[in-house]
């Protein structure tokens, strides 16, 4: 079903603390928050009716943001930080945050969060410490299953238990685990199937539920010899998506490593793969009938929007002042780009940081329809997500 709204992207400068919330495609800032310092890595939660959940890390609170609404913060509900990731259940009520590194140098927060949206219900219990991914099944009796690393599991809980949870913080313990692989990074949830997938060196463990537990299936094969860091579910063509990385580990050798754009389609399970060139490439959006990356490399950046037969159309970007650079790595003090699309459009934005520009792309034909300049730089690239009513955006369940 066609949106009932132009899609409206929503732009995160989480150095700064600014919001922006910006038409597509005239590239007009309709509405702005300031103070605001949402979580990068927690990123953007599809709600129904393009609302988006996202987690202030400096106040500790969820926020639920309503772009189509009179008001542009809806909801805001106290909950733990650093946010590390962020899920629902498929009806866009029961969310559940978990906490990891912010800004040190090693996990040190065991707290989860969960939150029930229709009365702001919300409780903390202590899990255990490191980065746990986090996703939220739903039915009769919601699950919560953490993807915990070294040593891997997923670990469920149920959602109504920690709800319940006395005050104080109070450590819980798993119902059931799922053994896993300790590399554990990137998780989806198929609200279709009911399926739970996790990231790991092997390839994509996969996991169904049975009652109150999960069960072990097939692991999908990457079919390379690098890795996915990421994945996300395609709601709009059932696949899974992730960018493999191969090369040196070393963070100084990346613009040499090399990137494959990955896809799984869950119907068929047949997978495929698309050499996207070597450098950084993380994130990706989906927009109606492409998917879109961005590539940072030292001898140009570009945009690689990958279309049906698997069509690269590659736009060149304009560089950024501060971008990584050879000999160091592509982290630490450098500028990068974000990337966001709907399912139910052809418009793709991309970040320059540290130019406070967005570049508003048709990805039919690969031009640039609008350069939105912003009052803040957009320091590391900034966060963004691209959201309408209707677009089937909020059939992932998982923060991106």
């Amino acid at each position: 079903m066609a949106p009932a709204a132009a899609p409206a992207l929503l732009v995160s400068d989480h150095v700064a603390g600014a919001v922006y919330v910006v038409a597509v495609p005239d590239g007009t800032v309709t509405a702005r928050l300031t103070g605001r310092h949402l979580s990068e890595h927690a990123g953007f939660l599809a709600l129904p009716r393009g609302r988006v959940a996202c987690v202030d890390d400096r106040r500790g609170e969820l926020l639920v943001l309503d772009p189509f609404g009179d008001r542009l913060v809806e909801r805001a509900v106290p909950v733990a930080v650093p946010a590390e990731h962020l899920a629902c259940d498929p009806t866009g009520r029961l969310l559940a945050v978990t906490t990891g590194l912010g800004k040190n140098t090693e996990p040190w927060s065991d707290l989860l969060t969960v939150v029930d949206l229709a009365d702001g219900d919300a409780a903390r219990v202590r899990t255990r410490v490191g980065e746990p991914g986090v996703t939220v099944l739903g039915g009769d009796d919601p699950l919560v299953v953490l993807r915990h690393r070294e040593p891997g599991a997923l670990a469920v809980h149920r959602f109504a238990d920690l709800l319940a949870a006395p005050a104080g913080c109070p450590a819980v313990t798993p119902h059931a685990l799922l053994p896993l692989s300790d590399d554990g990074h990137g998780d989806a949830h198929d609200p279709a199937s009911g399926r739970v997938f996790a990231a790991t060196g092997e390839g994509v463990h996969t996991a169904r539920r049975k009652d109150g537990a999960l069960v072990a299936e097939t692991v999908i094969p990457w079919g390379s010899p690098a890795r996915g860091w990421y994945l996300r579910l395609d709601t709009r063509r059932r696949a899974l998506w992730s960018a493999l990385r191969g090369g040196a580990p070393d963070p100084l050798a990346w613009p040499d490593w090399t990137n494959q754009a990955w896809r799984h389609d869950l119907e068929t399970g047949r997978t495929s793969r698309v050499d996207l060139g070597p450098g950084l490439v993380f994130r990706l959006a989906l927009a109606r009938s492409h998917t879109a990356f961005t590539r940072v490399h030292p001898d140009g950046d570009e945009l690689v929007l990958l279309g049906p037969g698997d069509t690269a159309r590659r736009v060149p970007l304009p560089a950024m002042d501060g971008a990584p650079r050879r000999g160091g790595t592509p982290w630490e003090g450098v500028q990068r780009r974000a990337v966001a699309a709907s399912p139910g459009s052809d418009w793709v934005a991309v970040t320059r940081g540290g130019h406070g520009e967005v570049h508003l792309v048709d990805a039919r034909t690969g031009r640039e329809k609008t350069r939105v300049r912003l009052d803040t730089p957009l320091d590391h690239g900034g966060h963004l997500t691209m959201v309408a009513p209707g677009d089937g955006a909020d059939g992932d369940p998982v923060g991106r």
